[in-house]
Order: C-alpha cells, then structure tokens, then sequence
C-alpha cells in the first residue's frame, strides 16, 4: 500500500513539474509574440516608407520611384524578397541615372500590407496595374522581373501589350521551364506562414543576420539600408502572402504555360551562368532561356557570373546593358 502511494505522488510530482513547465514555456512564447508585435508596430512608425503608400483593395501598396528619363523601368521583386526597394537600390541608383525606375512592392513585401486576396497570376498583375495608376506612374514600361515574377510579366506582356513597351529578366522564372527540364514546381510547406506573426523570422534576423542581406561587397549597401532589410525582414519574412504565392506557383504556371513573348517586343535576359544544372540531354539554363527567344526580332541573351540575384554584384554592368538595349530599341 506505501508503494502504491509513493508511486502516486511521484506521478503527481511529476505531472505538476511538466505542466508548470508547459505553463512557463506558454507564457514565453505569449509574452515574446507581444513583443514582436509591439516592436513591430513601433519599427514601422519609426521607418516610414520611402516612397508613396497607395490604395489597392482598400490596402496599402508602396510604390517607389526614381529618376526622370524617357523610359519607364518597372522592377518586380523575386519571390521572398523581404524589402525588394531596399534591395534594388544599387542597380535603381546605376538605372536612375538615364532612365525613370519604378518599383512596386507586392502585397506581403516591403512597406506593403498584407492581403487575404488569392496570390494568382490575375491577382498579382492587377494589383501592380492599380498601384502604378494611383500612384500616377503612366507607361508604357520596360518590365524587368527577377525570377518568380517572370511569370507575372509574361501574363502582363500578353494580356496588356500596349501597357509594355519591353522585357528586360534578371535571373527570371518562365512558365515553360518546368516542362523543359522535366521538373515539377516548388512550393512551401503551409505552416511555414506561422512564422511571421509569432516572431520567428524577427529571432533569426537576431541570430542569424547575414542570411537575410545581400551577399555583396562591402559598400554596395550603406549601413543604414542593411539595418533596414534586417528590419523588414523580421516584419515580412515568410509571411501568408509570400507563402501562398509559393504554394500558388503550379497554378500560375499552368495558366501562363502556353504564352509567350510577341515576335515585336524587344525582349533581354541576364542569366546566371548555371554549371550545376545541365540535363542528361545537355539542357542548360541558357539554352532554355535561347529557346524562349530565338522567335524575337529585338532579343539578347547575357550571361553573367554572380547569384541568382544578379543585382547583388553586377549592377553596374547591367545598367550599362541596358542603356545601349534602350538605345537599340529607339533606333528600331
């Protein structure tokens, strides 16, 4: 009978120190959401955007602008990019020198808001049309997508033509390239969207910061732009937007996998030189990227050595690219 009771207790002690622990973890975890919320709210107020926050579905989209050339240069962000403005800056800095650029911030990104609208390919363009036109930013423009976004501005060229004067990748995603290289899409697990309100990705940007700046020389970005992308990416990192855009990926792609670029629109891809993807049947990056423009009048393909985001290093070399791409295009 005292065995029975000495084993009573100790199962009694045993659950007390496992619920008073749970209850201990419960409260951490509550009181560090707070918090993140809390500093969130004061970071935002503290670091206003830089450019003009505007009404799409009764959010705000920010839209940055800069420079007063001739020619519009619209960037679109790849998928993830916490602070896409923030990001572009040395290659808007190079384009600004010649040329209007432009960048919109797609809801989830940036100084956007969030949204609970579908990330669809239809959706994703019409916010960006509606942001450029609030804000007053008239074309035609010079698309320049970074990877995901490819597939955006290949719906937009198709479905708005005249709204796009010509194309110019970075590292871009095309709808077509699944098929070409046999693979399916990728995607983020759902759960991973939890990360964001809970704080997770503000206590890596502590941790762990470099993973979220860009892997460029020292001096291409100021110190007060990184201390911003680590800011932005504690406020957006994996949030439900960016998430569900992922997810949505293989839609967008079946959508747009029949399109292609017109014969008439001037079209130039830079792409990273990829020796770690080359098919058994000797398909590479670049040969994917020739096939899809072999049929245009207008079209460069540029290889360049760098990261898959380009604009971390090559900048200043794109921007001369470009210059002399526009030129081609007003003499033709």
């Amino acid at each position: 009978m005292e065995h029975i009771v000495q084993t009573t207790k100790k199962k009694r002690k045993v659950w007390t120190i496992t619920r008073n622990t749970l209850i201990v973890i419960a409260v951490l975890l509550l009181t560090w959401v707070g918090f993140h919320h809390a500093i969130t709210a004061y970071e935002k107020n503290k670091y206003p955007a830089p450019g003009h926050l505007v009404e799409v579905d009764s959010k705000n989209m920010h839209v940055y602008t800069q420079g007063d050339g001739e020619h519009t240069i619209l960037l679109l962000p790849g998928l993830g990019t916490s602070a896409p403005v923030l990001d572009f800056e040395p290659l808007i800095n190079e384009l600004a020198k010649s040329q209007r650029v432009v960048v919109v911030e797609p809801f989830g990104y940036g100084w956007s808001d969030q949204t609970n609208k579908e990330r669809s390919v239809e959706n994703i363009v019409e916010e960006v049309r509606t942001a450029l036109k609030q804000a007053n930013v008239t074309g035609p423009f010079i698309l320049m997508p970074h990877s995901v976004s490819g597939i955006y501005s290949m719906y937009y060229a198709n479905q708005y033509p005249d709204e796009v004067e010509a194309i110019i990748g970075n590292d871009i995603t095309l709808p077509q390239a699944l098929a070409y290289f046999n693979e399916p899409a990728p995607s983020i697990p759902t759960f991973m969207s939890m990360l964001a309100p809970t704080g997770v990705t503000r206590l890596l940007s502590y941790s762990s910061p470099d993973q979220f700046l860009p892997e460029a020389d020292k001096g291409t970005y100021s110190d007060d732009n990184l201390k911003m992308t680590a800011l932005l990416s504690a406020w957006k990192g994996l949030n439900k937007n960016v998430v569900h855009e992922a997810i949505e990926m293989d839609n967008n792609i079946q959508k747009t996998k029949k399109m292609s670029f017109s014969p008439d629109l001037p079209v130039m891809l830079f792409a990273r030189e990829r020796k770690d993807k080359v098919s058994v049947d000797g398909k590479t990056n670049l040969t994917f990227f020739e096939s899809q423009i072999s049929h245009v009048a207008n079209s460069k393909l540029i290889p360049l050595e760098g990261h898959h985001y380009l604009h971390w290093t090559q900048y200043k070399e794109m921007s001369e690219h470009i210059n002399r791409f526009i030129e081609s295009i007003e003499r033709n």
